[in-house]
C-alpha cells in the first residue's frame, strides 16, 4: 500500500538535471522512409501517421518545454530523414535538426541527442539493419557525416537506444540481435569520441523482473535466466568489454569495454515470470493490476521499488534517468507515479548511487509503436488538431524543478486524495 500524504519531503542535489524526453518517430510525423512505417500493421495496430506533427510545430514546442520549467530535453534524430537513401544525405532535413537543436540551446535547455531511438531507414532494414555486423560500415559513414554537425548543440549524445531490449522471445536468434547491438554502440561511441568530449553512453531499459511464485526453484531460475538476457549481459559487456551470452561462444570486444560515460537508466515498471506461461509471461498480481487505459498494456501497476533495486547495481559510475514514466488516462495517477518514483529514486541515492538527472518520458502524449491509446505525456495532445494542453502533472512537475525536490505543500495542490480507478 501507498500513501502519498505520507512521503517525506525530499531534496536533490544542487546541479541535479529536470526535464523531459521524447523520440523522433513517435513525435515528428511523416517519417515515411523509416523501416516502421512499412511494416504490416494487424489486429489494430496503425501507423505513425502524423504522429503529433512536432516536425512542423517544433518551435512551438521548444517554447512550450521553456514554459514547463524544463532544463533538459532529449530527443532523436531521425537517420531515415537525413539518410533516406543509401548514400544520399537529405540537406533540408539536417538544417530542420540544427535549427531544433539550436532552439533548444538558445532557450537554455541541456540537449541529450539520441542518435537512433528504434527506427532506422527502410534501405538500411532491408540490408539486415543490426542483424548483420557487415553493416557496421553503413552505419559508422553516416555517424561520421551526422554526429561533427550536431556537437556544437549536444551537452551528450545516446548511441542507440534500449538495445538490451531485443524484441522477440528469448532464443538464439535475439540473443545474438542483441550482442550485435552492443558492438553497434561500441562502434558508434568510439565514433562520437572522436569529434566531441561530451558524454556519450547507450540507454538501457530496467526491467524488474520478479518470480510470479517467489519460492518456486523454477520461476526463481527463469527470472534469473530474463534478468541475464536483458540486464546483466549487457552491465557485463560494458564494464569488460565480454559479450557472454547462452548459444554462442563469448566473444571479447575492446572498444566495447567502459564504452558508457554514464548509466542511462529506463524504467516504469517490473514484469512477473512464470515458467509455466508462454514466453514466461505471468499475469499480474489481482491486488497490483492497475488497468490505466482501454487496452492491455505493459504498465499497468505501479512498482517504484524495482527502481532502488535496479539502480543498487550500478554504483561504477554514475546515473542518469533518461526515462520514467506513466500512461493514464486520468491525469492524477501520473502525479501519484511521479511522487512515489522520485521518493524511490531519493532512496537509491541515499543508498549510495550517484543519479545526476532525470527526464519524465514523456513530454507530450505520443505515438506508442502501433497505437495512439497510451498517453504518456505531460502534455495531452489532440491528435486532429495538434493542439498541446499541458496537464496538471506538467505543473505539478514543474514546481519540483522550481523547488529541486518533492513536498507535500507541493503534492496537496494537485491532490487531494488518493486517484481510484473505481466509478
Amino acid at each position: 500500500m501507498y500513501d502519498l500524504f505520507s512521503l517525506p519531503d525530499i531534496q536533490f542535489p544542487k546541479n541535479f538535471v529536470w526535464g523531459s524526453a521524447t523520440a523522433g518517430h513517435q513525435i515528428e510525423g511523416d517519417n515515411i522512409h523509416a523501416q516502421f512505417d512499412h511494416m504490416p500493421f494487424e489486429g489494430g495496430r496503425v501507423p505513425a501517421g502524423k504522429a503529433c506533427n512536432h516536425y512542423e510545430l517544433y518551435r512551438e514546442d521548444v517554447a512550450l518545454v521553456k514554459e514547463l520549467g524544463n532544463r533538459a530535453f532529449r530527443l532523436s534524430v531521425e537517420w531515415s530523414r537525413i539518410e533516406p537513401v543509401e548514400g544520399q544525405y537529405d540537406p533540408a532535413a539536417v538544417a530542420h535538426y540544427l535549427d531544433e537543436l539550436r532552439l533548444l540551446k538558445e532557450a537554455g535547455l541541456q540537449v541529450y541527442v539520441t542518435l537512433v531511438h528504434f527506427t532506422v531507414p527502410l534501405w538500411f532494414e532491408q540490408k539486415g539493419g543490426f542483424r548483420s555486423l557487415e553493416n557496421l560500415p553503413l552505419f559508422e559513414r553516416y555517424l561520421r557525416f551526422i554526429v561533427p554537425q550536431l556537437t556544437p548543440f549536444v551537452d551528450s549524445f545516446h548511441t542507440l537506444n534500449e538495445p538490451n531490449l531485443g524484441f522477440g522471445p528469448e532464443s538464439a536468434e535475439t540473443l545474438r540481435y542483441r550482442a550485435n547491438l552492443l558492438q553497434f554502440h561500441a562502434r558508434a561511441y568510439r565514433v562520437v569520441k572522436e569529434f566531441t568530449s561530451v558524454p556519450v553512453t547507450y540507454t538501457h531499459a530496467f526491467i524488474h523482473f520478479f518470480p510470479y511464485r517467489r519460492n518456486d526453484p523454477q520461476d526463481l531460475l527463469f527470472t534469473q535466466l530474463k534478468d541475464y538476457g536483458f540486464n546483466e549481459m549487457f552491465l557485463h559487456a560494458i564494464r569488460t568489454g565480454e559479450i557472454v551470452s547462452p548459444f554462442f561462444d563469448a566473444v571479447y570486444v575492446p572498444e566495447l569495454k567502459d564504452s558508457a560515460d554514464y548509466w542511462a537508466v529506463q524504467y516504469y515498471t517490473r514484469a512477473m515470470v512464470d515458467s509455466r506461461q508462454p514466453l514466461e509471461d505471468g499475469k499480474r498480481f489481482d491486488h497490483k493490476y492497475l488497468p490505466m487505459i482501454p487496452m492491455k498494456f505493459y504498465l499497468d501497476e505501479i512498482y517504484p521499488e524495482g527502481l532502488i533495486a535496479n539502480l543498487e547495481r550500478l554504483k561504477d559510475r554514475p546515473v542518469m534517468i533518461t526515462e520514467n514514466g506513466l500512461c493514464a488516462d486520468d491525469d492524477r495517477f501520473r502525479v501519484m507515479y511521479l511522487a512515489l518514483h522520485l521518493s524511490a529514486l531519493n532512496e537509491a541515492m541515499r543508498r549510495g548511487v550517484n543519479v545526476t538527472g532525470y527526464l519524465y518520458w514523456s513530454f507530450m502524449d505520443n505515438y506508442e509503436w502501433g497505437s495512439f491509446l497510451p498517453r504518456f505525456g505531460l502534455v495531452h495532445v489532440d491528435f486532429k488538431t495538434f493542439q498541446r494542453t499541458p496537464k496538471p502533472s506538467a505543473y505539478f512537475f514543474r514546481d519540483i524543478m522550481e523547488a529541486n525536490g518533492f513536498s507535500q505543500a507541493i503534492l496537496r495542490k494537485y491532490l487531494t486524495e488518493m486517484p481510484s480507478l473505481a466509478k
